[in-house]
């Protein structure tokens, strides 16, 4: 069973499937890793996926982005040097057969491959983008992937993080934007509709918002087609 990590209900939905479970974590990352903690009995492999922001300038809405860690190294994804927890085993490599990481590769050819970095808040503008971008050189950036890696870590499971690009790191997120996220994972329409009252003049850059965050979903479609092929033997 492969146990995705993601923020909203929306990327649960497109990433679920028989055999796929999918923790939408709302943006709480102690949530996220205690609902990831529950999901690790008979978990194969923890993935990070759903949409995320761009730090490499040259990301654009929709690019698909693969960090294969081999071997598993943490610190890597979480941008910082962190140890599992004592007595457990670490992660060494994504798995003894790797032919599911060319198989994965080839599904998705265009895609960028480097090192994705997971933080507890939203990167929310260009100047953190490229603040991150100068400190860790990491191609994208989300708020799941540090959870996930210490989970992957914790249980010795192997790890990959692939995301959809959302924003680039170009853009500074509206407002609305930062607010659109309920606990659990869905839509907080309500408190979008109160910013974009408070604040009209964000409402172009929050369709832009909108229309990238468009782009990124219709790629996690085909993302999440190509992480079956993971599952085959």
């Amino acid at each position: 069973m492969i146990l995705i990590a993601c923020g909203l209900q929306r990327e649960a939905k497109i990433l679920g499937r028989p055999g796929v479970i999918a923790v939408p974590g709302g943006g709480d990352a102690a949530r996220l890793e205690m609902m990831l903690e529950a999901q690790t009995p008979g978990a194969t492999m923890v993935v990070s996926s759903g949409i995320a922001g761009a730090l490499d300038p040259a990301l654009m809405a929709g690019d698909i982005v693969i960090h294969l860690p081999t071997p598993f190294v943490p610190s890597e994804v979480e941008g910082r040097a962190r140890s599992a927890a004592p007595g457990t085993r670490p992660s060494t490599a994504l798995g003894a057969n790797g032919s599911w990481k060319h198989r994965l590769k080839a599904a998705l050819p265009n895609a960028r491959h480097g090192t994705i970095i997971g933080q507890d808040r939203i990167a929310a503008t260009a100047a953190e983008k490229a603040a991150l971008y100068a400190a860790t050189g990491a191609l994208a950036v989300d708020m799941e992937s540090h959870v996930a890696a210490r989970v992957a870590a914790r249980y010795g499971l192997p790890f990959l993080a692939i995301r959809a690009i959302s924003d680039t790191a170009h853009e500074t997120l509206p407002p609305a934007a930062l607010v659109g996220m309920n606990p659990d994972g869905s839509m907080a329409l309500g408190k979008v509709l109160a910013s974009l009252a408070r604040r009209p003049g964000q409402l172009p850059a929050l369709i832009r918002t909108g229309r990238s965050a468009e782009a990124a979903f219709t790629s996690l479609a085909q993302l999440s087609q190509a992480l079956r092929l993971t599952q085959q033997n």
